[in-house]
């Protein structure tokens, strides 16, 4: 069994037992369909671009 959670602060995980899902639901989590229409227009998270100082390329 294979229950999708996502949570407003922590995103979204995978519980594998029915128990484990009930207990994620009394601290915030909640279900959803991964197959669902709704999700075709949520943002996913990217990466940031990483900061500091780009290498130099050394000519050949």
């Amino acid at each position: 069994m294979v229950i999708y959670l996502r949570h407003p602060d922590h995103g979204t995980k995978v519980a594998i037992a029915e128990a484990e899902a009930i207990y994620d639901e009394k601290h915030g989590w909640e279900r959803f369909d991964v197959n669902s229409p709704e999700l075709d227009n949520i943002v996913v998270n990217v990466l940031a671009k990483p900061r500091g100082r780009t290498r130099k390329e050394i000519p050949a």
